[in-house]
């Protein structure tokens, strides 16, 4: 079995490489396109026994490739009318600056998504709100109070191309 080394988080992580066949990969594309499929339907979709896709379906979930089950929300729906990319540039990269900043964001529901990533910026993350107001409150009163941050730089989002695509 060959291993992968993740370089971030900033510790080392050996993760095993899972061997995975065709009927897996379908197996992931349906249960990513509908996870509530019943089993039966999904085993017949793929065209092998109920137990056999539940087997699969089970070490699919053990081995971590399925991490969880979940609803795709619509943030508009929701009243979330604002939503942007923003890429923050930090001024200190010392290891407890980072945890506290990584900390303050992991708190924040505004943010759905953060990344830390290679380039100019150190954290892209994805913001919704309700609308600009609450975005320059968000900016003002949390971003810009954070001592890690330097600066930040704003994308607004004009529309979605694609989002939440399978993994395949």
């Amino acid at each position: 079995m060959r291993e992968i080394v993740s370089l971030f988080p900033l510790r080392l992580a050996i993760l095993p490489e899972v061997s995975m066949d065709d009927i897996d990969r379908k197996l992931l594309t349906s249960l990513q396109q509908d996870s509530r499929l019943p089993n039966a339907q999904l085993a017949e979709k793929l065209n092998i026994s109920a137990s056999s896709c539940w087997r699969r379906v089970k070490a699919l979930e053990e081995a971590g490739i399925v991490e969880r089950y979940a609803a795709i929300v619509n943030p508009k729906k929701m009243g979330l009318r604002f939503e942007a990319i923003v890429h923050v540039h930090l001024t200190r990269h010392d290891t407890e600056a980072l945890a506290r900043f990584i900390a303050a964001v992991q708190r924040r529901e505004e943010v759905t998504e953060c990344y830390a990533t290679t380039g100019q910026a150190d954290y892209h993350l994805r913001i919704l709100c309700r609308d600009i107001d609450a975005y320059n409150e968000f900016l003002e009163g949390f971003l810009f109070v954070q001592p890690a941050v330097n600066s930040a730089q704003t994308n607004v989002v004009l529309r979605r191309i694609k989002a939440n695509g399978p993994v395949r």
